[in-house]
């Protein structure tokens, strides 16, 4: 059986939500942003270990939380890249250097997704084993215009065709690892996502269930959007 290993990326210095602290450090009910996302891999019973790409310097903050959280899962924290592309194989490089190649999928997500439901881990999981590949995606609900400047727009796109790319997205680490070593080898050292590398080098994406609560955090509204979306998980938690 394969065995399923999750590469976080905390390597962002988080400038737009205007903190002193990354964004992924930032304190939410008691419990740093990037705890809550371990914690959902942690839970998770086919996940078997964690390595997180963190922001240099942070490294020991992130150990201690971790410690004090009990995420056992976490295997190993590396280095952040200057780039999502590089933060993702800093992280490859180090499971290929602790573990064989065969038999292990990888799945990339973003250390500021912490509203992750063991549904969304579990589906990416399942179409990954089906079809090689899988990343996480929810529908285009709203019209979306097609500009070039930014300010007008003579063109709206067929958002039935339309999907929103979120994390995490699962590969087999094989075919990551090749696709990584071949953009360095060509240049190519900026592609946040990974589907996206994936997919310049010939790899189709297949779709697997994301949410609209599986939300990024990247601004000050979006703190307070998981705020609201946490309490409301709390709340509904104590009804029960």
């Amino acid at each position: 059986m394969a065995m399923n290993i999750a590469i976080l990326t905390a390597g962002g210095s988080g400038t737009r939500t205007h903190q002193d602290l990354p964004k992924q450090f930032i304190t939410v009910n008691n419990k740093p942003i990037i705890i809550y996302t371990l914690e959902a891999f942690q839970k998770h019973p086919n996940i078997n270990e964690i390595y997180v790409s963190c922001l240099q310097g942070w490294e020991p903050v992130l150990l201690a939380y971790a410690k004090q959280f009990n995420i056992t899962k976490l295997k190993k924290i590396v280095p952040g890249g200057s780039t999502g592309q590089e933060s993702i194989f800093n992280s490859l490089n180090a499971i290929r250097n602790d573990h064989d190649e065969d038999d292990i999928v990888v799945m990339v997500h973003d250390g500021n997704r912490p509203m992750l439901s063991q549904d969304v881990i579990t589906d990416n999981l399942v179409q990954q084993r089906i079809y090689g590949s899988a990343v996480a995606v929810v529908p285009t609900t709203e019209v979306v215009f097609e500009s070039k400047d930014g300010r007008e727009s003579n063109s709206i796109l067929n958002r039935e065709e339309l999907w929103r790319t979120q994390t995490p997205h699962s590969y087999w680490f094989s075919e990551l690892w090749k696709v990584h070593n071949q953009a360095i080898k060509d240049g190519v050292i900026n592609m946040v996502a990974s589907c996206s590398l994936m997919q310049k080098y010939g790899y189709v994406a297949h779709f697997s269930k994301g949410s609209e609560k599986n939300i990024k955090i990247t601004t000050t509204e979006d703190i307070e959007i998981f705020k609201a979306l946490l309490n409301a998980k709390n709340d509904e938690w104590i009804k029960k």
